[in-house]
């Protein structure tokens, strides 16, 4: 019995630019959102917007 074992990565396989920068945007973000803009079924822009959340009672 024979497997290809060929991993090299293909055309097919690679992944998309605009998949990558979500990635980065997505990494570190404890609380926010990443919102991914598409026109004609292309994304043609990504945003991040992070919050910052703060614990305790508050000071009136």
């Amino acid at each position: 019995m024979s497997a290809s074992t060929d991993t090299a990565p293909t055309s097919a396989t690679a992944l998309p630019e605009w998949l990558e920068i979500v990635r980065e945007r997505v990494e570190g973000l404890r609380f926010g959102i990443v919102q991914i803009v598409v026109h004609d079924a292309k994304v043609t822009q990504i945003e991040r917007t992070e919050r910052t959340r703060l614990s305790g009672p508050r000071d009136n």
